[in-house]
């Protein structure tokens, strides 16, 4: 199982409309081969290049294991499709797009697609994140 934009290459640069100098949008990603008792999906974006330490962009999660894809922009559609989305690390939900300190160097930017085996993630899993 991997994920992957249509707007970018693994390893690539990420589109200056995915990033806080951008639209900060979260991008288009699709997935497959996901195992066959997956009742879930969460996405992560992670940023392990942060000055301190490993800066959480995005977790969306609750998404439907009949989904393979989200479709750009997702925090604006999270609502119907049912996906939810957890406080990041810029202290709010939904998708904060890269946003290195200015000077600081290349960062690196990972999308991780987990299979889970709940239908729902309790909510007080959530909010233990956002502390």
């Amino acid at each position: 199982m991997r994920v992957r934009s249509s707007t970018f290459s693994d390893g690539g640069s990420i589109p200056r409309r995915f990033t806080c100098e951008g639209e900060n949008l979260s991008p288009p990603l699709h997935w497959s081969d996901a195992p066959a008792k997956t009742r879930s999906f969460a996405v992560l974006c992670e940023d392990p290049d942060a000055p301190a330490g490993t800066w959480h962009h995005w977790a969306a999660y609750d998404i439907a294991a009949e989904r393979t894809a989200l479709p750009e922009d997702a925090c604006r559609h999270g609502g119907k499709d049912g996906l939810k989305e957890a406080i990041n690390d810029f202290g709010r939900s939904g998708y904060g797009g890269p946003c290195p300190p200015r000077g600081d160097g290349p960062h690196h930017y990972g999308f991780r697609l987990l299979a889970l085996s709940t239908d729902r993630v309790p909510r007080r899993c959530v909010e233990c994140r956002a502390q």
